[in-house]
C-alpha cells in the first residue's frame, strides 16, 4: 500500500512518516537500518559458525593441487586461487593493545591506520574524545605468537590537531617519517615528522618535527620515491597542488580547479598522480615549473562522482580509482580507458581508501556501510564481504591494512582490522 509500511513480524500495515516523531518514531530510515542492522548479525552468526563457502564453483583445495600437477595451473593462477580461498576461511580474533603509556588505552576511537611498506609497524590515528587527534604506532611484531598482542607507542606533543590523511615517507632511511595533513584550528597544518618520535626510549632523546607550515585545508597526501624528484611531499589542498622538497624548502604550486582528494607519485617516473572532487584524474610531471591553465595536465581521466582514491599497479600501466558513486574502476594510463569495474562498493559522499595487494591478486575496500569487501584483482569477482563487529554509522566505518607478511618478512598473512577501540586480526587458517 502507497504510504503504509508492511511489518512481516506483526503481521500488519504501519503508516511511513515523512520525518522523525516522539509518537510514532517508524521512518524509512528507522526501517533501512534496521533491515541493514538484521543483515549484520546474520552475516556475524555464520562467520561464528564457520559457514564459509568459496563463491566459485568447485573450487577446493584438493582440485587446485590436482590441476596445477597436471600442469593445467600456472604457478601464478595457482597461488592467486590458493589466496582466494584463504579470504574466505579467515576467521576473526581480537588483538590485546598493550601499551607503555597507560593513557593510550581504551578510550580513543581509531580513525585511520596505515601500514609502512615492510608491513612491520601501522600508524595510526585516534579521535580523542575532547576533540582533535592523538598518534601512534604499533608494532606487528607479537602477531606470531599464539596469543594475539601488539605494542602501541603514543606520542604525546601532538595530540590537537585534527588529520585528514597521512602517509608514511622515507626521507634517511625506507619509512623514516610520517606526513600528516589536516587542520590545526584555521588554515591548516603539514608536517614531517620522524617515526622515532614513537619510540619507547627517553623522549628527551627524541628528536624534533622536521617540517611543518600553514596551508589550507589538506585533503591528502604523497611522499616520492623516484630519485628524480628525490626528498618531495606531496600536498592536495582547496583547488591547488603543493610539492614540497624538505630538504631545500622549495615549494611548486600547480593551481586546479577542483580539490585534491586523493594522490600517489609513481616510482619509475616523477609522475603525480591526483583525483579531484570534480570527478577528474590527472597527472603532473613534477620537474617542470609551475604554469597556470590545464596545459601542464599529462594524463586525464573522468568519473562521474568526486573520486576518494587512487592506486597504481606495480608496471604503472594501470591505475585504479574510487568515487563518491561507490564505484571503483581500473583504467588502462596507455588507453586512457577504463578495462574493469568492481562491483558491490558502498559510497555516498565519505572519502574511503582501497587497497591493492597486487602479489595476492586482491583489491579491499571498506564501504560506508561498515562493511569490508575483498574482490579478485584479475576478474573483480567479489570473494568475501566482511561484516563490521559494532553497528554501522558514520563513526564506526573500519579502517583496514592487508598484507601475506604482517609483522615483516615472517609475518603471518591477514587482515587488519581497527574499528571504535578495538583491532581485530582475520587470519588465514
Amino acid at each position: 500500500l502507497p504510504g503504509f509500511y508492511y511489518d512481516s513480524e506483526k503481521n500488519r500495515y504501519f503508516r511511513l512518516l515523512p520525518g522523525h516523531n516522539n509518537y510514532n518514531p517508524l521512518t524509512k530510515e528507522s526501517i533501512q537500518y534496521k533491515a541493514m542492522e538484521c543483515k549484520r548479525l546474520r552475516l556475524l552468526e555464520e562467520e561464528e559458525k564457520q559457514k564459509k563457502k568459496t563463491t566459485r564453483a568447485g573450487l577446493n583445495s584438493s582440485m587446485l593441487l590436482q590441476k596445477r600437477q597436471l600442469g593445467l595451473l600456472s604457478s601464478t593462477s595457482y597461488c592467486r586461487l590458493v589466496h582466494e580461498l584463504k579470504v574466505n576461511c579467515m576467521q576473526r580474533r581480537k588483538i590485546e593493545i598493550h601499551s607503555p603509556d597507560s593513557s593510550v588505552g581504551g578510550t580513543n576511537n581509531f580513525k585511520i591506520i596505515v601500514a609502512d611498506v615492510a608491513c612491520e609497524r601501522i600508524f595510526t590515528v585516534n579521535d580523542v574524545e575532547h576533540g582533535g587527534c592523538k598518534y601512534g604506532i604499533i608494532n606487528l611484531s607479537g602477531l606470531g605468537k599464539e596469543s594475539l598482542a601488539v605494542e602501541m607507542y603514543d606520542n604525546l606533543y601532538f595530540t590537537n590537531r585534527k588529520v585528514n590523511s597521512v602517509c608514511w615517507a622515507s626521507l634517511t632511511h625506507p619509512d623514516s617519517h610520517l606526513c600528516l595533513m589536516g587542520i590545526a584550528e584555521t588554515p591548516g597544518c603539514a608536517s614531517l615528522l620522524p617515526a622515532s618520535l614513537f619510540s619507547s626510549t627517553n623522549p628527551g632523546d627524541r628528536p624534533g618535527m622536521l617540517c611543518s607550515f600553514k596551508i589550507s585545508t589538506a585533503w591528502s597526501c604523497a611522499w616520492c620515491l623516484n630519485p628524480q624528484a628525490d626528498n618531495c611531499f606531496s600536498t592536495g589542498l582547496t583547488r591547488r597542488v603543493l610539492v614540497t622538497n624538505v630538504v631545500t624548502g622549495h615549494r611548486q604550486t600547480f593551481g586546479t580547479s577542483s580539490d585534491v582528494l586523493a594522490q600517489q607519485f609513481a616510482t619509475q617516473t616523477p609522475m603525480l598522480y591526483n583525483g579531484c572532487r570534480s570527478g577528474e584524474i590527472f597527472s603532473i610531471d613534477v620537474r617542470q615549473r609551475s604554469r597556470k591553465g590545464q596545459s601542464w595536465k599529462a594524463i586525464r581521466l573522468f568519473h562521474d562522482s568526486a573520486v576518494t582514491s587512487i592506486r597504481l599497479l606495480q608496471a604503472e600501466h594501470y591505475l585504479m580509482a574510487a568515487d563518491m558513486a561507490g564505484k571503483i574502476k581500473l583504467w588502462d594510463l596507455r588507453t586512457a580507458k577504463c578495462v574493469k569495474q568492481y562491483k558491490g562498493h558502498h559510497n555516498e559522499y565519505a572519502v574511503l581508501p582501497v587497497h591493492v595487494n597486487e602479489e595476492e591478486g586482491l583489491l579491499t575496500a571498506v564501504g560506508q556501510d561498515c562493511y569490508t569487501r575483498i574482490w579478485s584483482l584479475q576478474d573483480a569477482h567479489l570473494l568475501r564481504t566482511i561484516p563490521s563487529p559494532y553497528p554501522s554509522s558514520k563513526d564506526a566505518i573500519p579502517s583496514v591494512v592487508f598484507s601475506s607478511r604482517l609483522g615483516g618478512s615472517r609475518g603471518v598473512p591477514g587482515l587488519l582490522m581497527a574499528v571504535k577501540q578495538d583491532l581485530y586480526h582475520f587470519s588465514y587458517n
